[in-house]
């Protein structure tokens, strides 16, 4: 064969070669003959006419994602700065659309989510931006929904990802609530600090009536020794007189022992003579006569007046 004609058969495989073309999964790609749509090529080997048809473009079908900030004014008049995040896909069977009738889908779709934030968030004071912001969401993705089908795409999902606040706003947010935080501790502390002193006033309570019974106690046993004391006593002959002299003498005797045993004691007995006891016993009878003699008395003039 001659040169020419191995020159014909490079040319041909050429040809045959660049009419060859491969589609990636996920992907459609579209096909023109002479500036015309001819076809859709879905994923896979394919092949076109050579120097006549083209691929005029590619649609990825994956689920695409476009995050929007917005910068809007709420109902209280805060400025605040909402980043909404929004997934689309192309339809597969809607791809015609998408390529043709749409030359920037991102734009389109950019414009709408401002036009639907700028509606719904001035109708909201700041807190209820922070509480209803799947509303938001929601009404996005409704919006996008009815005008972006008639272009082929599908809205997945609209999500509002950020709200950001004015700088001076967030600080006073952050000062009230700490304020209120601090409120709340100083409930607790106070409640604390209440139940504390009710519980030691209860504890002081308790301990002094158990002092009080314990003294009545003690005074009790000691009558009861007393009477005791004086009824062996009189067995052996002592009158009870002599006996409560005895008894008192002894006391006496003992508290003066007891204040000598401890070197720091402060305790001044007075008088502390050997008389003293039978002085002290001496007044106390003398006291409780004049007593007895002045009720009976008092007694003898009532029941005259009476008369």
């Amino acid at each position: 064969m001659s040169i020419g004609t191995y020159v014909i058969i490079f040319i041909a495989v050429l040809l045959i070669l660049s009419g060859l073309f491969i589609v990636k999964q996920q992907t459609a790609a579209i096909i023109e003959r002479f500036g015309k749509f001819v076809a859709i090529r879905q994923p896979g080997l394919h092949i076109k006419i050579p120097l006549v048809d083209k691929i005029a473009g590619r649609m990825s079908l994956k689920i695409l994602q476009l995050d929007v900030i917005v910068e809007t004014k709420t109902k209280d008049d805060v400025f605040v700065k909402l980043k909404v995040s929004v997934q689309y896909k192309v339809v597969s069977g809607s791809v015609y659309d998408a390529f043709y009738k749409l030359d920037y889908p991102q734009d389109q779709i950019t414009s709408y989510v401002f036009d639907v934030i700028r509606a719904e968030v001035p109708k909201m004071k700041l807190d209820d931006v922070f509480e209803k912001k799947n509303d938001i969401a929601n009404a996005v993705k409704g919006e996008l929904n009815e005008a972006m089908t008639n272009y082929g795409y599908d809205i997945i999902k609209a999500l509002v990802t950020d709200i950001d606040p004015d700088s001076q706003v967030k600080e006073a947010m952050n000062r009230i609530n700490a304020a209120e935080r601090e409120k709340v501790a100083a409930q607790y502390e106070g409640d604390a600090a209440r139940i504390l002193i009710v519980e030691k006033a209860k504890a002081e309570a308790e301990s002094k009536r158990l002092q009080g019974q314990g003294i009545a106690d003690q005074r009790r046993e000691i009558a009861r020794g007393l009477e005791e004391s004086v009824d062996v006593l009189n067995g052996v002959g002592i009158n009870s007189q002599e006996a409560s002299a005895l008894i008192v003498v002894t006391q006496h005797y003992d508290t003066l022992q007891s204040i000598g045993e401890h070197t720091n004691s402060n305790l001044i007995l007075l008088p502390n003579s050997p008389q003293a006891g039978s002085d002290m016993l001496n007044n106390m009878v003398a006291s409780f006569t004049a007593s007895n003699q002045i009720g009976e008395a008092m007694k003898e003039q009532n029941l005259k007046n009476k008369k």
